[in-house]
C-alpha cells in the first residue's frame, strides 16, 4: 500500500504523520546489512504526489542495504527537548528504487536533488504513532494494511 491508499484509508493518521516528519527536515531511517543487522541513518523523508519518497546520495551504505533488502523503519525526529510535541511516528515498509520514469522525472524537477542519487519508493507495512494523553495514557496507535487503526491506552 503506497502513501496515497493510506491517506485514503486514514486520513487523520496521515495527516498526523505527515504534520510530524514535516516538524523537522532530518529523521531516522533503519535497513538492514547484509549480515542481517540493523543499520541507522540520518534521511529527509518526502511526501510528494501521493507517494513517500526516500532520497539518497549515490551509493551510500543505506541504498545499497535497500537494494539488498527493501525492508525499513523511518522514524521521525523527536525534536528539541524532551516534550515530543504531536508524538514519535514510525513508519515500516519497503523500499523500491526508482532508476527512471516519469515519476523519477517529475522528483527530479521539482526537487532538484544533488545528482547522482538514489530515489526509492515505498509500499507501507505499518504507521505506529505514540504519544502522551492527558499526563496520563501512554496512547499507541498501530495501522496496518487492511486493518483500521488499533489504539492502545496504557497508564
Amino acid at each position: 500500500m503506497n502513501w496515497a491508499a493510506f491517506t485514503a484509508a486514514e486520513p487523520r493518521l496521515a495527516k498526523i504523520t505527515e504534520e510530524r516528519f514535516g516538524a523537522f527536515r532530518h529523521h531516522v531511517l533503519a535497513t538492514l546489512r547484509g549480515d542481517g543487522s540493523p543499520r541507522t541513518s540520518g534521511l529527509e523523508a518526502d511526501f510528494r504526489a501521493g507517494e513517500l519518497w526516500l532520497g539518497m546520495m549515490d551509493g551510500s551504505r543505506k541504498s545499497l542495504d535497500l537494494r539488498r533488502d527493501p525492508r525499513f523503519a523511518l522514524q521521525t525526529n523527536p525534536g528539541a527537548g524532551t516534550d515530543m510535541a504531536g508524538g514519535d511516528v514510525r513508519i515500516a515498509g519497503r523500499a523500491y528504487e526508482v532508476e527512471s520514469g516519469e515519476s523519477r522525472d517529475r522528483y527530479v524537477e521539482e526537487v532538484e536533488p544533488p545528482q547522482p542519487f538514489h530515489l526509492f519508493r515505498t509500499e507501507l507495512t505499518e504507521v505506529v504513532r505514540t504519544y502522551v494523553e492527558d499526563d496520563r495514557f501512554l496512547v499507541i496507535e498501530v495501522w496496518k494494511p487492511g486493518e483500521p487503526v488499533r489504539t492502545l491506552r496504557r497508564t
